[in-house]
């Protein structure tokens, strides 16, 4: 059984203390250090969880065994949650909107990595990539092109195939690659049920679905690139890194990219193309963590992430809290109503995403809420969506209460042109 990790309370003890009764004026580089210093703190727990997993993959790899599958698989749900709480730092700042790609692309076409069910299908018009398999291929021609994958390495993985053609779907690298080598596909469709891939992939003694080697290398060399990409991020946010000096550097701008951040993950990214467009379609493809059906964990630690650069706290993985002059002070300074009503819009979001956390806990996973015909399920969901739609009108207005230019948030088809959904 994979341990669930539970916030709910930290996350009640941040709005408590840090809500908008008190507040002296802080200055606005004073809250842009303290955005970075949480940066920092949640990439640096990111880099510590990947280093773990891969001790659990080499595990694996070395000696394959039905407990070392399951603690891969456990590393990786905990690698997660510090990393969700970074997502908030995409949209606002583009160093990191240039990297993301690397490290959580989704959705994915599995068949360009490893071994895939029948009904996946061979080819697909769209991606010569799409059935590849470069685990169980020395050599690949995509098109005109030839492509030595004799060696799986770091080079191949992150510089040839990663969105190879020019198509996101294209993922071989990043969290996303890891779980469908640790879950394989989920092919329960809404019923109840992960991937189950088995340990013996990994065997070579009792080896299944054959390629067991390169399949371990692949494992081992993804997790690798996913350490290299995390300490790079590490360093960004290190005192003399470039994305830290992009929002200190000019306040103003670092403001602008916390807000930018904030309604962007809520709006387009979260209740838009993670959940509206799953909830829409009906579709478990369209679920972010679909190997593992750990999508309800990275969708409330998104919103802990929100709710970490408002407030300007983190708690670390080993149970350290990091507090700072925050965001919340400097809106409470200037508009003491809106302050209140963000943190009321807070509350009621992280409130809407712990009961659909809970109900996958208890009662059914992500995919099987989503699925047509489930009102109960569905309406879970469309509360978590409602929630985060909701809480980007303050956002909106924290924008100019603190006299900012106007911002650029993340759409989504799914909220503001459901018919062009089905076009």
């Amino acid at each position: 059984m994979i341990k669930r990790l539970g916030m709910a309370a930290a996350v009640a003890g941040i709005l408590v203390t840090s809500g908008p009764a008190t507040a002296e004026l802080p200055d606005p580089a004073a809250v842009v250090r303290t955005y970075a210093d949480i940066a920092l703190a949640a990439y640096e727990d990111s880099l510590a969880g990947a280093r773990r997993l891969r001790e659990a993959v080499v595990a694996l790899v070395t000696s394959p065994s039905e407990q070392a599958m399951e603690a891969a698989r456990q590393a990786w749900v905990e690698a997660r949650v510090p990393y969700m709480q970074t997502e908030v730092y995409r949209f606002g700042n583009p160093i990191v909107d240039a990297w993301e790609g690397k490290v959580n692309a989704w959705p994915l076409d599995e068949g360009l990595i490893d071994y895939v069910d029948a009904s996946y299908g061979e080819a697909s018009d769209q991606n010569p990539g799409y059935a590849a398999n470069v685990i169980a291929s020395r050599s690949l021609k995509i098109g005109s092109e030839e492509i030595d994958a004799s060696t799986i390495t770091k080079s191949l993985l992150a510089d040839t195939l990663q969105e190879l053609g020019g198509i996101e779907a294209n993922v071989a690298t990043g969290y996303h690659a890891i779980e469908f080598l640790l879950w394989g596909q989920d092919l329960n469709g809404t019923g109840p049920g992960a991937g189950e891939r088995p340990w013996t992939d990994y065997s070579r003694e009792h080896c299944t679905n054959g390629n067991c080697d390169r399949r371990g290398v692949y494992l081992l060399t993804a997790t690798d690139l996913l350490i290299d990409d995390l300490a790079s991020m590490v360093q960004e946010w290190s005192p003399d890194g470039a994305a830290r000096r992009h929002v200190t550097d000019d306040p103003m701008r670092g403001l602008a990219a916390i807000l930018t951040g904030l309604g962007s993950l809520s709006y387009g990214e979260l209740a838009g193309e993670r959940m509206k467009l799953g909830l829409m379609l009906h579709d478990p493809e369209e679920e972010h963590d679909c190997f593992s059906d750990n999508t309800h964990e990275s969708h409330y630690y998104d919103v802990v992430g929100m709710l970490n650069v408002y407030s300007g706290t983190y708690t670390a993985t080993d149970g350290r809290k990091l507090a700072g002059p925050g965001l919340a002070m400097l809106v409470t300074a200037q508009d003491p109503a809106l302050a209140a009503e963000m943190y009321d819009r807070l509350r009621e979001t992280e409130a809407a995403m712990h009961r659909l956390k809970r109900r996958a806990e208890t009662t059914e996973a992500y995919d099987q809420m989503i699925a047509q015909g489930n009102a109960e399920g569905n309406a879970v969901v469309q509360a978590a969506i409602d929630a985060l739609v909701a809480q980007t009108r303050p956002i909106e207005r924290i924008v100019q209460a603190l006299g900012l230019e106007p911002i650029a948030l993340e759409g989504s088809d799914s909220l503001d042109d459901p018919a062009a959904v089905f076009k």
